[in-house]
Parts: structure tokens; sequence; C-alpha cells
């Protein structure tokens, strides 16, 4: 498949050539400096032949050659950079002083003198008149290609791991004759590295390391362009002969767009991946494409008054390298994407329980359900590549409740104390009653700055919050909660192969969130988590009804290549199709959609029998990528008996994955939710509000005041009656309340005050406020203006839309409180959200 782009669209070009060669490990050494907002260092990568190459040949050879012919034609490289061997040394601070994975506990304390300095090279990196013209003459030599952009590329060379002392048992030849056997040889000893058997974690962890402090042996060739960093050893023609060892020293920028230099609540800087559309790329050189499923080690030093949280299977804990400056590393042994590695510094707080908490009891009617069903599946063994696994370990797959940490910044640590210290063990303890062993050994939850765009990340071992979820009662934070939790099933252990496909990710983790929820609810009968479950599938079903009415329709599909996902070009080159889109960002129709599938899969099957699939199927591609078929098909042949309703996986991917608009099944099974109980209460009392509206608006002036005193009486009265009743309607009836009400031509001032007073809308969480902010907007209540600007400034994570409805109305005040609100974030403002409230606004 030839992969063309085209500049003028929005697609996001993955260019990394994966399936010539593939990078199994990375180790990254970093320094952050936060007064000048960069990151640099060195990022070592250790490759394997890609899938095109691995058998070697000549038709092999020739195949792999170069990929000239192939490369997305917007490259405007850069020229080729000849090796520089006048780089300043770098300081004493590299090294890996928490170097604790050592087979028998030992410091790395050889690179005490080495390597690059920090300092910015004067005068650049200068281009060779004798530096071969890649595009004019790179079929001559194997060219690699990582994904990578807002990076300044300083130099790049091959890694000499030969001379790591010890390194020899991962020889076969003892002499060496020319350099051809020599270059043969590091290959080989990567080779034998990367293949280290699983239960070798750790020494293979420790040679990964001293591999990657061994001295160059060769500096490569190599030119930057808008999306990529291309790489070539001269005479070298194919993929096996490339060097398997490669470092890349870089510093990144601070305007690049895979993390965000901001400050906290607390007014500290801080800097963070916040899920950039471009992923890793602007912070390290990598192979963004999902197969390049790797695993990482990383160094990060920085001042000693900043904490650095990161994706990985250790709690970290700092080395002192000198007075003020710490050492952090972390490592990950379950190969993923580069694009799930996640970094958070700042002067995070630690939030500890100051008391003793409870055990956390587990429903009886889950355990009891899958308990035996966990030990059949021990004992099958795993599909995904050899790493150590948890779902092979008993003692992990009997583990309730994981390692967990809480950090946010220092203002928000009571809230956090109150709230999700208490939800978490709830939480993860629901999830494993549901779907098993939790495939990572531990988590930290951040509450991240108030310029995240989204409620909630996950990624391997960190879960990101907006600090949204904290207000209110437990409602938001607990399903939030439970939504990031699901990833780590749904989205890390089991990712899309094509990233288009990102219902597999956000629709599991949307329908399994309200499973997860109703089980951490220990009080909650079953009759009422069902009902409570309608009431969201209603509040759903409007949001992807009103979405669909106001989107494009090829950003509707679910699987927008259809026939042609998971395919990509000859050299492992794809695009992302409307990856680029800041609108897209935003859409919720890949949870929606997805979500309802599963909803509606779970009605015909019954959620016992749906709920023990779901585990086999997560105990058969936990560690892989998967197509939507990949699940479709399981689910059909395991429950042969559902053929007879008329599923087939032609039909489900046509009626729900390959058509935008809303699924025809779905308009079917819609109408049965109006008639849920609390669906009911929240239409009567609507009614009651619609009919007090009316009253309050046929007043005439002859009689105002005597109706001023009628309706105080009246509503006095109602608000009296009701009191003790609405004060306990659920945080999702209050959003349909007032997304009914929304729908209202005009409410006249005394309702409005009155619904605020009654539901006490400024103490509700932040979906209640934000359709509260809506109601103000609309109805220019104009003493409520505060709110609606303070939602927008610490509510950045759902208050893009709101500039909207301010500017619609054409209210002078209005815009005034946008353009308002805009100039004092859209500094902190990511640059997708930034970029869709700036076309709202001008």
């Amino acid at each position: 498949m030839e992969t063309k782009l085209d500049p003028a669209k929005d697609d996001l070009p993955l260019m990394a050539n994966t399936r010539h060669m593939l990078v199994k490990h990375y180790v990254l050494d970093l320094d952050v400096d936060f007064k000048s907002q960069v990151i640099e260092g060195t990022i070592v990568l250790f490759f394997e032949p890609g899938s095109r190459c691995k058998k070697g040949g000549s038709a092999g050879e020739g195949a792999c050659l170069s990929q000239s012919d192939e490369t997305f034609k917007i490259r405007a490289s850069e020229p080729c950079h000849s090796p520089v061997t006048n780089l300043s040394a770098r300081s004493s601070k590299t090294g890996y002083n928490d170097f604790s994975v050592c087979a028998k506990g030992e410091k790395d304390t050889s690179d005490k003198n080495g390597n690059h300095s920090n300092g910015e090279q004067a005068s650049g990196i200068s281009s060779s008149k004798n530096c071969c013209d890649i595009e004019t003459h790179g079929s001559e030599d194997f060219l690699l290609v990582l994904d990578c952009c807002d990076l300044s590329v300083l130099k790049v060379e091959e890694v000499d791991v030969a001379a790591v002392p010890g390194i020899e048992k991962f020889t076969r030849s003892a002499k060496l004759t020319d350099a051809e056997e020599l270059r043969n040889l590091r290959n080989q000893i990567v080779h034998e590295l990367v293949t280290l058997p699983a239960d070798h974690w750790r020494e293979q962890l420790y040679y990964y390391t001293y591999c990657s402090q061994a001295p160059g042996c060769g500096e490569l060739l190599f030119s930057t362009g808008a999306w990529s960093l291309e790489i070539r050893k001269a005479e070298v023609q194919a993929p096996r002969d490339f060097p398997h060892a490669i470092r890349i020293w870089y510093k990144t920028k601070p305007e690049g767009r895979s993390v965000t230099w901001t400050t906290d609540q607390s007014g500290r800087p801080c800097v963070y991946t916040m899920g950039s559309p471009i992923n890793n790329r602007a912070l390290f050189p990598c192979q963004e494409p999902p197969v390049a499923m790797s695993t990482w080690q990383t160094t990060v030093r920085t001042a000693s008054s900043f904490v650095v949280l990161m994706s990985g299977e250790n709690s970290a804990e700092p080395a002192q390298l000198q007075e003020g400056l710490l050492s952090w590393y972390y490592y990950v042994t379950m190969p993923m994407p580069a694009s799930t590695f996640t970094i958070a510094v700042g002067c995070w707080t630690e939030v500890k329980q100051e008391s003793h908490t409870a055990d956390v009891q587990i429903n009886n009617e889950f355990s009891s359900l899958f308990s035996r069903a966990d030990l059949r599946l021990i004992e099958g063994s795993c599909g995904h590549v050899a790493y150590p696994c948890r779902f092979q370990n008993p003692d992990a797959s009997s583990q309730l409740v994981i390692p967990h940490r809480v950090f946010a910044p220092w203002c928000l640590k009571d809230r956090c104390a109150e709230i999700l210290l208490e939800l978490i063990p709830q939480c993860l303890s629901a999830a494993h009653a549901i779907l098993g062993t939790h495939p990572f050994s531990r988590i930290d939850v951040l509450i991240v700055p108030s310029n995240f765009s989204s409620l909630g990340m996950a990624s391997p071992h960190i879960i990101f919050l907006s600090q949204s979820v904290l207000t209110g009662g437990s409602h938001l934070c607990g399903t939030r909660l439970c939504h990031e939790i699901a990833h780590a099933w749904f989205g890390l252990a089991i990712g899309a192969r094509d990233w288009t496909e990102e219902w597999i990710s956000e629709g599991f983790a949307t329908y399994l969130e309200d499973v997860f929820w109703a089980v951490a609810q220990q009080q909650l009968p079953h009759d009422e988590a069902r009902e409570q479950q309608e009431l969201k599938a209603l509040l759903r079903w409007r949001r992807l009804r009103d979405e669909v009415q106001n989107s494009k329709e090829e950003l509707q599909v679910l699987r927008p290549n259809k026939e042609n996902t998971g395919e990509v070009s000859e050299s492992g080159t794809c695009i992302i199709k409307h990856g680029l889109n800041a609108e897209k960002i935003f859409m919720q129709v890949h949870y929606l959609k997805g979500y309802f599938l599963l909803q509606s899969l779970a009605k015909k099957i019954g959620e016992a029998t749906y709920f023990e699939f779901l585990r086999k199927f997560v105990q058969k591609f936990h560690g892989q990528l998967i197509l939507s078929q990949d699940f479709l098909y399981m689910l059909l042949e395991d429950i042969p008996e559902q053929k007879g309703y008329g599923l087939s996986v032609e039909n489900i991917i046509g009626a729900w994955l390959d058509t935008s608009g809303i699924p025809k099944p779905l308009l079917e099974e819609c109408q049965s939710w109006d008639q849920c109980r609390l669906v009911q209460q929240v239409n009567d009392e609507v009614t009651k509000w619609i009919q007090a509206n009316q009253r309050a608006r046929k007043r005439t002036k002859r009689k105002r005041r005597q109706d001023e005193v009628a309706f105080r009486k009246l509503a006095g009265l109602s608000v009296t009656l009701k009191i003790f009743q609405l004060e306990q309607l659920l945080p999702d009836q209050l959003v349909l309340l007032l997304e009914s009400l929304l729908e209202e031509k005009m409410l006249c001032l005394r309702i409005l005050q009155c619904l605020e007073k009654t539901y006490h809308l400024d103490e509700q969480d932040a979906e209640v406020r934000h359709r509260w902010c809506e109601l103000v907007v609309k109805h220019k209540y104009t003493t409520r203006y505060s709110e609606v600007e303070k939602f927008l400034k610490e509510d950045q994570a759902m208050g893009v839309y709101l500039y909207g409805e301010l500017m619609v109305n054409e209210d002078a005040k209005q815009q005034e409180l946008a353009y308002k609100c805009f100039a004092a974030t859209q500094k902190q403002m990511d640059v997708s959200s930034a970029k869709v409230v700036a076309e709202m606004l001008f």
C-alpha cells in the first residue's frame, strides 16, 4: 500500500519504516531545565530487523534498500549533517544513581567523565559538501526513518556495545579479523540482548544500561524534516547490516507540542505530556506506529524541588547527585507503543492517608462468578512476546488492589485526601471483580494543571486527572477514575493496531466505567445500578445525537479506513486520518458509538456471559494489538448461539463501524430509556419547572405585585415540599434536568434563581455546573457571569464550547467575557484547545 500525504489535509503521518527496522528498547538520559524550558540529553535505541528483513536473502535485501520511493512527499529536509567531533563534554550529572535492577545490586559509576554537556553548540551542526544527498542518492544506502518533530538533533552515532565489560557472554565468535566482523558482532550482541528470556529481565536491564553508556564508534549521517529524522551509514545498504544500537543527542524546543510547560494550581512551574495529537515525537525521536512495541528505561535529572513521575514499574526514589540536583530512574519491561510513554515533572505533593482505611470488600456476586474462571485462565499460555507477565502470576491474579500513590499541587492536597484516597481502592477492586488480573503492578494518580484539555488520561502506571473531577461529590471523580482504570486493559494492555480505531480503547473504557462504578458502590442494589446505567445511556444518546447533527460525516465513522484498516506501506509508514484535526479531539463519537455497540452486545448475550467472555478476551489478547474484527470474531465464535440473532461480523461492522450517523440498531433501542424510573422523576420535575415558568411569564403589570406574592408563596411551598426530595437527585439526573430546561426558549430570572437555590448548583460537580453555565449564558443571567468566568478558567477540560455559546448570542457583554477569559488562559492552553477557541472568537 503506497502512502500519500496531502499537506493541505489534517492527517497525521507516521514516518518510521518499522517493517525494515523495529525498536525494541529505549534508554533515555535527560536533564529538565525549567529556566530554558528545554529537556536535553541522549536516547539510545536498540533495534531488530523488521518483519520484511528478518530472513535476509537477496530479495529481502533489495526490498529494504531505501525508502526514498515511499517517503511522504511533504518532507522539507534540512541539509544532511556530517559527523561532528567538537561537541563539548558532558558534566558529571550523567549516571544511573538509582539503578536498583542490577542482578547483584551494582550501581553504575563508569560514566562520570563522558558524553555531552548541556550547553548548546554555538554554531549548530554545519552541513558537509561531501554529504550524500539522501533524496537523490538515497537508494545507495539504507535509510532509517524515525518519527521526530520540534526537536533539535545535535548528533547521531553508533554505540560500541562490544566494549562493555562482561558482554562476551552474548558473543559467539572469539576472534575478529575485520571491520565487517566487528559490525556483525555488535549487532549479534544487541540481538542476543533484546531476545533474552523474560525471567532474565533484571539482567537485561543491567546490560541495557551499560550498553547505553558505551563509547561511540562512528558518527552517522542524518537529516531532519518536518515530521522525521532520517539516519544512514555510508555503504550500508541493508537493515540487517545497519547499526542495531544508536545514540542520538538532542534537545526539545519550548514550543514543542508533545509536552506543555506551565504552572500548577499553586503557581509553581511544571512540565508534562498532555496527550498531544502528535504523541511523543517532540519529546524524543522514536517509532510512533503502534506495531513498534518496545520497553524503556529513563533517567531524569532536575532540581531537587521537583518530583519526577513517569510510566514505570518501579516507584522511583530520587538519588542526590549534588546539592540541589536529583536523579530519578524508571523502567518498563512490558512492550508498549512509544506513544504511551508519559512524564510529569513538578512540585507535586504526595497525598497520604492519615488514618487506617478498612479493607476493601468485593461484591460476592462478582467474585464467586469469576473466581473459578480466573483459575482456568491462568493455566493457559499468553499470546504475546515474552515479558514478565502478571497474567501468569497467581499472586498478581489474586491482587484486588495494586499499590498506588496520589500526587497533586499542594493547594489541592486536602481535597484529594477527602475524595481520591478512598475512591481508588474501591475502583481498583471493582475493576478486578469484572476483568481479573490488573495488567500493571502499580499506579500513580496525579492531579494535573488546569490547562489539561481532558478530564483524564491513562498511561502505563500513571493516570492524569483534571482538577474538575474534585468538585461536587464523588460521582464524577469515581466514574472518571473507573474510565481511566479500564484503559489499563483496553488501550494499554490491549491496543488498537490501527490508531483510527480508537473506539477499541474509548468505547470499552466508556462502557466499563459504568460497570466498574456500579460494583464500586458496594451498597447499591442491582436494580438501582441498572437504572443509573439506563439514565447514563439516555444522556449519552442525547450527546451522540447532537454531535452527529453538528459534525462532519467523515468524522463520525469508527473505522474510517474501512477494509484498508491496519494496512501500512511496504516500509511500514502510514497516516492517521484526521489525526491533526483540532475539532476531532473534542468529539465523543468514538466513545459513544463504541459504548452503545458494546452495550447492545451485552444486552443480547446477557451480562454474566458477556463479562466472562471479556475475561477470556483479555486473557488471549493482552500484550497485543488488535483490530475490530479480532474482538467480533472471537465473540461470535465463543458464543455461537448469537448468530441466531442475526449477528455477524459483517453486519456489525456495516451497521456500527463503517458508517456515519446514528446506527440503525441504536435508533430502535433508544426508546426504552425514556421509561426508566430515574428519567421519569426528572421529567416530572421538568414539567413542574416549566409550569412555574409559564405562570411567572403570564403576570400582567396590573397584577404584578399580587402575582409576585402568589408566586413566592407557590414557589416557596413547592420548594419547601420538594427540598428533601430534590436534594436527593443524582448528579446525572441534575444534568438531564438542566439539559431539558435548556430546550426551553425562555426561562425568567426568578426561575433561574429558584433553580440555583434549590439544587445548590454552584456546589455541584463540573458536569452539572457546565449545564448551569449554559443556562446562565442563554438567558443572560448577568449576576452569574462570574461563575461562567470561573468555569472557563478552572475547568478548561470542559469549557471549550462555552466560548461558542458566549459568541453566538452576539451580546456585547458575553463576547467581552469570552475575550477576557481567552486572553487570561490562551498562553496556558494546549494547542488544539486554543485553535478551536480562536476559531470561535475571531
